[in-house]
């Protein structure tokens, strides 16, 4: 399935995901992860996006975020890659490229997936084997979210703050959330979702974002379009027919 034009649209959250050239290691001790944090947060103050949740991974990296000027993700991330490269670079005695291209994102339905996909984020650690549980693994936004520490790269978004009318109630109610297992299904379906830059999202709000960006974000339907087939004196039902007799 081709990969749809990516959008970026003001006020409406997405799920990035940028991985290391080869799937290679992007980040080797701690002052790499925490050189990329402050880069993150000098970026989305600059261009106006608000980071809602991460993990930094050895050899990628996940953001959900929300724009509050047009192209501010993709400024964002342009701006992101150039300062980390040069500084890997200079720090490892490197050259050449240090992501596998640009990165992919994928528009969130809010209500219906948000916080789903602070959960498939925060996870993620547990998922490729590099921690027992999301309190293990130091380069997420997990610790924000539970109220182990003040985070101030995290722009809470009003679903989280939703969860609870204090600080210590929002990280009870959102700590509960990782009680229970996340289905399988629903994990590959958020995964080939971000990888193709599809919407993550029901009809009705694929529908909302086509009218407002002027585009489809669906994929065309697979088969030969209706007005061909009549082209070739052949119609819908005369079709069936033909294929009968072969």
């Amino acid at each position: 399935m081709p990969r749809l034009p990516r959008l970026n649209l003001v006020d409406i959250p997405q799920h990035i995901v940028q991985v290391g050239h080869n799937n290679l290691a992007c980040f080797f001790d701690d002052e790499d992860y925490e050189f990329y944090l402050h880069s993150l947060k000098l970026a989305a103050d600059q261009y106006q996006v608000e980071v809602h949740a991460y993990v930094l991974l050895p050899n990628s990296i996940q953001i959900i975020a929300t724009p509050k000027v047009p192209q501010g993700i993709s400024s964002m991330m342009q701006s992101l890659g150039r300062r980390y490269v040069q500084y890997a670079n200079h720090r490892y005695k490197r050259s050449g490229t240090l992501w596998g291209g640009r990165y992919k994102s994928s528009l969130i339905d809010t209500d219906a997936y948000l916080l789903t996909c602070y959960r498939y984020v925060e996870l993620k650690p547990m998922y490729i084997g590099l921690a027992d549980s999301p309190e293990e693994y130091p380069w997420s936004s997990f610790h924000h979210h539970v109220g182990n520490t003040t985070n101030h790269l995290i722009c809470d978004h009003r679903l989280y703050r939703a969860l609870g009318d204090d600080a210590k109630s929002r990280a009870s109610a959102y700590r509960k959330l990782f009680r229970y297992e996340f289905d399988r299904r629903l994990l590959d379906f958020i995964a080939e979702t971000v990888k193709l830059g599809q919407v993550l999202g029901g009809d009705a709000f694929k529908e909302q974002i086509e009218k407002v960006a002027n585009q489809r974000v669906r994929p065309l339907k697979r088969g030969r379009p209706k007005k061909a087939a009549e082209k070739d004196g052949v119609s819908a039902g005369e079709s069936g027919s033909a294929e009968s007799v072969v």
